[in-house]
């Protein structure tokens, strides 16, 4: 009896962190979706009182344009998924994602290469440094208990 009662308190313990994990990413996109709304918001005003606009300008703004709108949709996801418990399986969702985070990305490098191109490779350097150093920390964080916390 000692050992089933210690096997279903394992289970129900490896359930709560499950949903405290799923919780906890829901959190981390509802802040990913708003900062980089607040970051579009922030990057296009410049432009709006500009007379002539270049190339990576334009580039951004059109960007920002089709972001922001997606942004503002998934924020309003987030807040139902949040409400729910659950992430949303819709493919639609996924898409939406892509594109959102992709053209948030792209109208972040045009505006900083509008300022200077050398700026505009560095945010792409950086992004992918960011992308790696994010993934590295996620994966150590989240790995099972019995591979990565035994190096830490």
């Amino acid at each position: 009896m000692a050992r089933e009662a210690v096997e279903r308190t394992r289970v129900e313990a490896e359930q709560i962190v499950a949903e405290v994990s799923a919780e906890e990413g829901l959190r981390q996109l509802g802040v990913i979706y708003g900062g980089l709304i607040g970051v579009a918001v922030v990057m296009i005003q410049p432009f709006l009182t500009a007379k002539n606009l270049d190339a990576s300008a334009r580039v951004s703004i059109i960007a920002f344009a089709v972001a922001i709108p997606l942004l503002a949709a998934l924020v309003l996801v987030n807040r139902q998924e949040v409400f729910r418990g659950r992430r949303t399986t819709s493919v639609t969702v996924t898409v939406a994602q892509a594109i959102a985070q992709m053209a948030a990305f792209v109208g972040i490098v045009a505006g900083f290469w509008h300022l200077m191109w050398a700026a505009g490779v560095t945010v792409v350097v950086a992004g992918v440094v960011a992308v790696g150093v994010h993934s590295a920390g996620f994966w150590r964080v989240e790995a099972p208990s019995g591979s990565a916390s035994s190096t830490r």
